[in-house]
C-alpha cells in the first residue's frame, strides 16, 4: 500500500526558498519512481520534477537550475529543495510515485498524497 505524507509548503516571497518533504511508506523509495507536481487553483496539473530508481531526473524546464530534487532511502524521504522561487511556482504541490519509470520520467503518476500549499508574494 503506497502512502505519502508531504510536509514543508508555506509562504515566502519572492527569490525565497523552501524545501518541500516527502515520507513515503516504508519499501516504496526502493521500487518505484518518484516525484512531484503542482496543481494551480482551477487549472490542472504540471509534473515538476521526477526522479527513477536508477536516479535518471526529469524536471520542467519553468524549474531547472531552480529546483532540486532527491530522495533519502534510509528515511523513506523525498525531498524537493526549491530556490528562487516565484510567484507563478504559487500551488499545490503533491508528492507522487508510479512503479513504470518511463510514466513517471513523463509526469504521469499512480499515487499521490494529499499536498501542500506553497504561495509565493
Amino acid at each position: 500500500h503506497v502512502q505519502l505524507v508531504e510536509s514543508g509548503g508555506g509562504s515566502v516571497q519572492a527569490g525565497g526558498a523552501l524545501r518541500l518533504s516527502c515520507v513515503a511508506s516504508e519499501g516504496i523509495m526502493d521500487t518505484y519512481c518518484m516525484g512531484w507536481f503542482r496543481q494551480y487553483p482551477g487549472k490542472g496539473r504540471e509534473g515538476v520534477s521526477a526522479m527513477d530508481i536508477d536516479g535518471q531526473v526529469s524536471h520542467v524546464d519553468s524549474v531547472k537550475g531552480r529546483f532540486t530534487i532527491s530522495k533519502d532511502n534510509d528515511k523513506n524521504t523525498l525531498y524537493l529543495q526549491m530556490n528562487s522561487l516565484k510567484p507563478e511556482d504559487t500551488a499545490m504541490y503533491y508528492c507522487a510515485a508510479d512503479e513504470r519509470n518511463w510514466y513517471c520520467r513523463n509526469f504521469q503518476f499512480n499515487f499521490w498524497g494529499q499536498g501542500t500549499q506553497v504561495t509565493v508574494s
